[in-house]
């Protein structure tokens, strides 16, 4: 455990995958205070800590005790993100959460893949 000391301010995090993303918990999201936090990884071993995740991001971004705005950018889609999505919409919007869509796609030459733009 790392001493306490004041939560570090960040426009964007990376949130780990793979076995890394175990150790993101509430006390992550308690002292990592980010406008924009991107869920990336999708993989089974993501998967299955999920939820806990989200879950950690609520319980976390209620300790700030200040009304500062958070984007959470998931870069795959999930049956569990969906599920978490759906039974804490209005805690999100307590917390002044938003969940963007992944339904916008980019076109370049002959490609298209799936995108969103953040602007600070």
């Amino acid at each position: 455990a790392a001493p306490l000391g004041p939560p570090v301010y960040v426009d964007l995090a990376y949130l780990p995958g793979s076995w890394s993303a175990r150790t993101v918990d509430e006390e992550f999201f308690r002292r990592v205070r980010s406008l924009c936090y991107v869920v990336s990884g999708d993989d089974h071993l993501k998967e299955g800590v999920l939820r806990s995740l989200l879950d950690a991001l609520l319980a976390g971004k209620h300790q700030w005790g200040t009304d500062i705005q958070v984007t959470l950018i998931p870069t795959f889609d999930s049956l569990v993100m969906h599920e978490w999505y759906q039974e804490t919409h209005d805690r999100q919007q307590e917390l002044g959460i938003t969940v963007l869509g992944s339904n916008s796609t980019v076109a370049m030459q002959d490609e298209t893949f799936p995108a969103c733009k953040v602007e600070f």
